[in-house]
Parts: structure tokens; sequence; C-alpha cells
């Protein structure tokens, strides 16, 4: 059995349940901002814009590819 008095148990218990409830809030803002979209476009815009242009040069070259004879 424990020999700390009870009350010393309880104000363990009740940091810990401070603790774990400040940890958890702290996840929950770091999952938000990790799935944001606008955050996750502004950081990548680069490499989205390339992909995009590369995206629509290869649509444009197989329309165009429909459209002409060889």
């Amino acid at each position: 059995m424990s020999t700390l008095p009870i009350y010393e148990l309880e104000l363990r218990a009740s940091d810990q349940r401070r603790r774990l409830a400040a940890s958890v809030a702290e996840f929950k803002t770091q999952v938000r901002e990790r799935l944001n979209i606008d955050n996750a476009v502004r950081e990548h815009l680069g490499l989205l814009s390339g992909i995009v242009a590369a995206f629509a040069f290869a649509s444009a070259y197989a329309v165009t590819g429909l459209f002409t004879r060889h």
C-alpha cells in the first residue's frame, strides 16, 4: 500500500490530468496545422504550379494530336 496521503495522490492525479489535457490540445493544434490545405498549398506553391503546368502541356499536346494528321 502507498505511504503517501490521499490528498497528495489526488494532487498528483490532478497534475497528470492537466498535463495530459495540455498534450492533447497541443497535438490537436499540430494536426490541424499539418492538415490545413491553405498552408500546404502556400508551402509547396512552386511544385504545385510545375505539376499543373506539366499536366496542362501534356493535355494540350494530346488534344492537338487528335486534330492533326501526320
